[in-house]
Parts: structure tokens; C-alpha cells; sequence
């Protein structure tokens, strides 16, 4: 799993692409990308011909400094699990009681 990050220069914004390779996908046949800085709304993935999972997103940099994310990925089986992102600049606890954590992106 990688995460990219490219400030725009024409406007107040970076470019954050995230990368889930097929073998860290654990079979999944779709991935969504579950974020705080669009209220949790899912935004999906792109399946490239290698097997390959790919999103690239714009956002602000004024809006917030950070926020925290997670993959939900459907497998074969049409079961939902989540993804911990290997390569976040950190990770909080989720909030929930199952002492999960969500990965945590800072943007500047």
C-alpha cells in the first residue's frame, strides 16, 4: 500500500493518491476508500489490469491538517473487510469497542 502526496500549484490543494497492491488487497474484488473529510461517504477505487487498486483525490489544504481514513474492501464472497493502511503518517483509535484504529493522513 502506498500514499502519494503532490501539492498543486495552481490552487490550495494536494493530490493524495492511494495504491493497494493485488496481494495486500486480500482477494477483494472492489475497494472504497472511507474518509472524515467527506462525512465516511465511500469513494471507490479503480481495478487496473495488474490486479492493482488505485484512487486519486483532490483536497484542501486549508480545510483541516489531517484526517482519518480506511480501505473497505468486498471479496469474492461479497464479505466486507476493512484495510488498515500500512503506510499512513499515523493511526487512532476508531472509536468503536472493538479497539479497532483508522489510519490517519496528514495534509500539510
Amino acid at each position: 500500500m502506498t500514499i502519494k502526496k503532490q501539492p498543486l500549484k495552481s490552487k490550495p490543494e494536494i493530490k493524495i493518491t492511494f495504491e493497494v497492491e493485488k496481494k495486500d488487497a486480500q482477494g477483494a474484488v472492489n475497494i472504497n476508500l472511507l474518509s472524515e473529510h467527506n462525512q465516511w461517504q465511500a469513494i471507490a477505487f479503480k481495478q487496473l489490469k495488474s490486479g492493482k487498486f488505485k484512487l486519486a483525490i483532490n483536497l484542501p489544504t486549508k480545510s483541516a491538517s489531517s484526517f482519518q481514513y480506511i480501505f473497505q474492501a468486498t471479496n469474492t464472497d461479497n464479505q466486507q473487510i476493512m484495510l488498515l493502511p500500512t503506510d499512513a503518517d499515523g493511526y487512532v483509535d476508531n472509536g468503536m469497542n472493538d479497539g479497532g484504529k483508522n489510519a490517519l493522513l496528514k495534509i500539510s
